[in-house]
């Protein structure tokens, strides 16, 4: 009634009194438990399922599923290392699974890749290879912080052998060459992006562009990236591409380039790129009323110039590799939301 009448706390007081009533019922310690850790109260969560262990007349299996809760108590909490010490000791029951699930989140929390890596391998249902292979990509990044080159590169190379289409292994193996001044390895590995997941191309362009640059061939760049957004149309992409005609050929140039590309791919985003492109040629009287209009497109375009999971649909400005709301590794392609909602 309680909970009909939209009164969580009354009810969840009435829930322990029913507890109370009768510590028989496990089952509704089990809810309780359950509920305080959904609504945060974990000290309460805790203290309900530590109860449930040290009570001797219980079978062992619910103490094992007590034991379960109370780590998930832990992981709610933050408090990892005694959530790890927790699945650890169920790694040997009959809840084995589960727990190097739990493990395996621990882990990844932690940054404990080759620890991840170890137990992702006892899970071949769970963690796919991909997954596997991002590991070793955060490996190799870690390497490169501490300047360590070529426990970076052994890193992204068994990354490339788990997944052949691991985009983040390439990308950082050109930026190693390109650190070192091979600057033609450097755009061969930025140029296999095409191959693994185009959709990412858009996340070396500018890497691309200064590689050629390098090499005293800009127009070369150019027309490769110009190639890129010819056939695979992307807003990050088209930024890039905008930008280099603009120094390259001019305003007019510019203008035409997002014009046909407006008319390939209509979106308000790359209206607002035309309207930036037209202000730059247009006489003086003209461009109060492009800025006007530019001003109004933008109010639109800010929820728009947005990531957004594959997977969950979670949103950010900034790109990630792995979601930061449901955890999944290479679901957050550098695609903006208006685009997602295109593809739909």
């Amino acid at each position: 009634n309680f909970l009909l009448n939209e009164q969580p706390d009354r009810a969840i007081e009435a829930f322990v009194d029913a507890v109370r009533v009768d510590p028989q019922t496990v089952e509704l310690h089990f809810a309780l438990g359950s509920l305080f850790r959904r609504r945060g109260e974990t000290e309460r969560a805790i203290r309900m399922h530590q109860g449930l262990i040290e009570r001797e007349d219980l079978p062992q299996d619910i103490k094992l599923q007590a034991m379960v809760e109370l780590g998930q108590d832990f992981l709610k909490a933050g408090l990892l290392d005694r959530a790890e010490e927790i699945f650890e000791r169920l790694r040997a029951s009959a809840l084995a699974e589960e727990a190097k699930r739990n493990l395996l989140e621990i882990y990844q929390q932690e940054k404990d890749w080759e620890k991840a890596i170890a137990i992702a391998a006892e899970l071949p249902d769970i963690a796919t290879q991909k997954d596997i292979a991002e590991y070793y990509c955060e490996l190799a990044a870690a390497e490169l912080i501490r300047s360590r080159p070529e426990q970076a590169r052994q890193h992204l190379q068994t990354a490339l052998e788990k997944n052949r289409k691991c985009v983040r292994a390439s990308l950082l193996q050109g930026d190693m060459e390109m650190q070192e001044g091979r600057h033609a390895d450097a755009i061969a590995c930025w140029q296999r992006i095409e191959q693994q997941d185009p959709t990412y191309l858009a996340l070396v362009a500018n890497r691309l562009l200064e590689a050629f640059r390098k090499m005293d061939r800009r127009d070369e760049g150019l027309q490769l990236l110009r190639g890129y957004l010819g056939h695979y149309p992307s807003l990050d992409l088209l930024d890039v591409v905008f930008e280099l005609v603009l120094e390259a050929d001019g305003g007019e140039a510019a203008y035409e380039l997002v014009r046909d590309e407006l008319k390939r791919n209509p979106t308000l985003l790359g209206l607002d790129r035309l309207i930036q492109a037209r202000s730059l040629t247009a006489p003086p009287e003209t461009r109060v009323d492009l800025d006007l209009a530019k001003s109004i497109v933008q109010g639109y375009t800010r929820r728009l110039a947005r990531y957004r999971c594959d997977n969950c649909g979670f949103k950010a400005r900034q790109f990630y590799w792995r979601c930061p709301a449901c955890g999944g590794w290479e679901t957050y392609p550098p695609r903006r939301s208006e685009e997602f909602d295109q593809t739909l």
